[in-house]
């Protein structure tokens, strides 16, 4: 059906320029607060952050449509050519001009015409393409401008048919045209175009020409297309992200002790005459600011068969499902040696050796301690790790550290062992680094320091389970940059 378009225009007003030129004034206001973003993000689209490239992607789509919508202004303010009388057959409509200053040295070279207009005279066969037209396909003004026929030449394969059917439903049914398609230039280079048109009836309702703009969203789609891509792969690693903290938890979990509160082993039955009773224990995870960081951070207390406890805690460096996997091997290899009935020292070396040989190599620190109910000696060996801090009277003091490097660090270590007599009422803390965050108190510079301060504290609770309690109320609300475990072994008096 014919289209209801007519030829005779004589009733359109162009607009006032000065409703335009506000709109112009409010594009190059916009477009400079966007190019002052788009130089916060400087160097950003190099980054292996999906969303800092998902932003700078933003960004750059966002520059192409106030570019886009700055031609469009400035072709409505200029109007149509040379004054053409609207009884007039219309010519075709003006090249779009951009404001200036909208454009910035970061479009793509290789398009100089972003946009361009066109006309198609069915009524005496000429066709009149702009200069920016032919700068957009590349083409020299000599060569001469395509007709509809000829057009399709320049398309891809597989875009002539999208191209013919745009056309004929515009000729036959008077439909606008709106469609992208790709063009190859006359350099090679393929361009993405965006061609809106409107076909022109005679005063008898037949088709007198139909014009075109034609406008190249080559970096407009790349934009978008780069949009799209980032977003996915936040999405993704979103999603990844979730399920190896949700994995890390579950491992985390699953190894360590299960027990939250205090803890008293049960009287050994096959451990020596004369027992005179086990420690009282309690301990507690304490995790990152950031609860996405599990880390490799551990405690553990366990009872072997003679009748003496074993008691630890470490840390390995990394976060996520590998360092959860490897302190789960590491746990379970000390718990297994130790069974043995093997000494703290030859055990830290078997660990570091276990470490330095594993598939997934990390560095740790870690203390081992074996506690003999009997004799009531603590022996231990630590490896780069903070000491214990004992706590007797009222007073506090860290035990002297044998030698010990960091697990992982070098191979076949020898690890020295101490041993510290431990009397009725005593109480030892084990923890891991990051326990106590970083103060800003001139003069107290180290974790162990904070915590002798903590004595008397120490010295009112009732037992292991108060003591972590009472820590965790001077500690455990502040925000810290990594994960970290205290355990608390008093001894009965």
């Amino acid at each position: 059906m014919p289209s209801p378009l007519h030829a005779d225009r004589s009733d359109a007003r162009p607009p006032e320029h000065g409703t335009v030129d506000a709109l112009i004034s409010q594009t190059r206001r916009l477009r400079g607060g966007v190019d002052a973003v788009r130089r916060e993000t400087a160097g950003e689209e190099l980054s292996e952050d999906p969303q800092l490239r998902w932003q700078r992607a933003l960004c750059d789509l966002a520059v192409h449509h106030l570019d886009n919508l700055g031609e469009h202004l400035g072709q409505l303010r200029e109007g149509l050519p040379g004054g053409t009388d609207p009884d007039e057959a219309p010519a075709a409509p003006a090249a779009p001009v951009a404001p200036a200053g909208t454009l910035d040295a970061g479009q793509d070279a290789a398009a100089p015409g972003r946009a361009g207009s066109a006309e198609w005279n069915f009524l005496n066969d000429h066709v009149t393409w702009s200069d920016e037209l032919f700068e957009l396909f590349g083409r020299r003004p000599e060569d001469g401008a395509l007709t509809l026929d000829e057009l399709p030449s320049c398309l891809l394969e597989e875009d002539r048919a999208l191209l013919t059917a745009l056309v004929t439903d515009c000729l036959v049914d008077g439909k606008p045209i709106d469609g992208e398609f790709r063009i190859v230039r006359g350099d090679g280079a393929t361009r993405t175009v965006h061609m809106m048109g409107q076909p022109v009836l005679d005063t008898d309702g037949a088709t007198a020409s139909m014009w075109a703009v034609l406008r190249d969203v080559t970096a407009e789609r790349r934009g978008r297309r780069a949009v799209h891509e980032s977003r996915d792969s936040l999405h993704h690693q979103r999603h990844v992200a979730r399920t190896e903290h949700r994995l890390a938890v579950e491992l985390q979990e699953a190894v360590l002790p299960p027990w939250r509160g205090s803890l008293r082993f049960p009287q050994s039955t096959g451990g020596p005459a004369g027992s005179r009773g086990n420690l009282d224990l309690a301990a507690h995870y304490l995790p990152s600011a950031s609860s996405a960081l599990i880390g490799g951070d551990w405690f553990d207390a366990l009872q072997l068969p003679d009748g003496r406890t074993l008691l630890s805690v470490g840390g390995l460096t990394g976060h996520g499902v590998t360092a959860t996997s490897t302190m789960a091997m590491l746990l379970g290899a000390l718990r297994g040696m130790a069974i043995t009935g093997a000494e703290p020292g030859p055990l830290m070396g078997w660990l570091n050796h276990l470490l330095d040989a594993s598939a997934q190599p990390a560095l740790g620190s870690a203390v081992c301690c074996r506690y003999d109910p009997v004799r009531r000696v603590l022996s231990w060996s630590q490896a780069g790790h903070p000491a214990p801090v004992l706590f007797r009277a009222g007073r506090g003091r860290a035990l002297q550290p044998p030698e010990g490097l960091l697990l992982g660090a070098v191979s076949d270590v020898t690890y020295a062992q101490a041993e510290e007599p431990l009397e009725p009422g005593d109480v030892l803390l084990l923890h891991t680094e990051g326990l106590v965050p970083h103060s800003a108190e001139p003069g107290i510079d180290t974790d162990t320091e904070r915590l002798l301060d903590f004595a008397p504290r120490i010295a009112a609770a009732r037992n292991a389970q108060d003591c972590v309690r009472a820590v965790l109320e001077e500690f455990g609300a502040m925000e810290r940059e990594d994960d970290a475990c205290v355990l608390v072994a008093r001894v009965p008096s």
